[in-house]
């Protein structure tokens, strides 16, 4: 049996994938177990170095004052970064030429510029420049840089993600008199939302990571910045930087089951999503349109 992607694998390729993934799996136990004896010879694994992150004072005190501003600031740079950058993509696909050059120049300017750098620029700006507290300076710098750097990321996504739509859908727009407003806004951003949505969140995913980055060069209490906190107060550098990947992995793994879980929807849907439908979905709507001829009653046509 054969698929459109690839051959169906026959009992040789069977009984060759159970041996590989066994294989793995003692090979990923052996790395564990390996691990774990470092760690054991290190005396990483006392229940003295532990003990902090079963009370009160060690996450009330440092982890999650961390965690508020970590989201606090990925948050600020997502609601601001994904309609700036979805501006910024369509602005590339202007027919304007004093619309589209401008638009690409931005984007390609900060695109090429590390978020790092930007956050320490962003900082001097304010610090220099502006009225902001020093409290509040690496908030606004962070945010900063991670809203330059993603924005134009996320243009090029959108940019990317509106171009992979067939023209003809563009043209069958035209074709009953929407104007390119009309047809981006109510044609193409809808079918392109589902094509870009993995995309985007690996970016958010990225956004997320990134305020860590505010924490080592300019004193944003982000997490990992209180982490180190936590760790010259307790002495767990080691349990601390698990216990703090934890908890990033988890933050992750939200986003994502979330964006699958509205991915999912919207192509269930079916609306305005360009999802492509399959032989049996489109059997399925012709029964049910025959049907509906034949169905109609008295005043049906046969």
């Amino acid at each position: 049996m054969t698929s459109v992607l690839y051959d169906a694998p026959g009992p040789r390729a069977k009984r060759r994938n159970v041996v590989l993934s066994v294989i793995f799996f003692v090979l990923l136990a052996l790395l564990m177990w390996f691990i774990w004896q470092i760690m054991d010879d290190k005396g990483q694994l006392k229940g003295a170095l532990w003990k902090p992150f079963t009370e009160s004072e060690a996450w009330t005190t440092y982890l999650l004052p961390g965690l508020s501003d970590t989201l606090k600031a990925a948050a600020m740079a997502m609601v601001i970064a994904l309609p700036l950058g979805a501006l910024f993509g369509i602005s590339r696909l202007s027919d304007h030429r004093w619309v589209r050059v401008p638009a690409g120049a931005v984007v390609e300017f900060f695109r090429a510029i590390p978020v790092l750098l930007l956050m320490l620029f962003a900082n001097e700006f304010y610090d220099r420049w502006t009225n902001v507290s020093s409290e509040q300076r690496p908030l606004y710098a962070v945010v900063t840089g991670l809203v330059l750097y993603n924005a134009s990321v996320l243009a090029e996504v959108v940019r990317a993600g509106i171009l992979s739509l067939p023209r003809g859908q563009t043209e069958a727009a035209y074709a009953v008199g929407l104007r390119k407003g009309q047809t981006m806004t109510s044609i193409l951003l809808p079918q392109a939302v589902t094509a870009m949505l993995p995309a985007i969140v690996s970016q958010l995913v990225v956004i997320v990571k990134d305020t860590a980055l505010g924490g080592v060069m300019i004193g944003f209490t982000e997490l990992l910045n209180t982490r180190s906190t936590l760790a010259a107060a307790y002495g767990n550098v080691i349990p601390s930087f698990i216990v703090v990947a934890v908890i990033y992995i988890a933050l992750n793994f939200i986003l994502t089951s979330f964006a699958s879980w509205l991915e999912k929807r919207l192509r269930r849907s079916k609306k305005s999503t360009g999802a492509v439908l399959g032989k049996d979905e489109v059997e399925e709507l012709n029964a049910a349109k025959v049907g509906g001829t034949f169905g109609t009653g008295g005043g049906g046509t046969i």
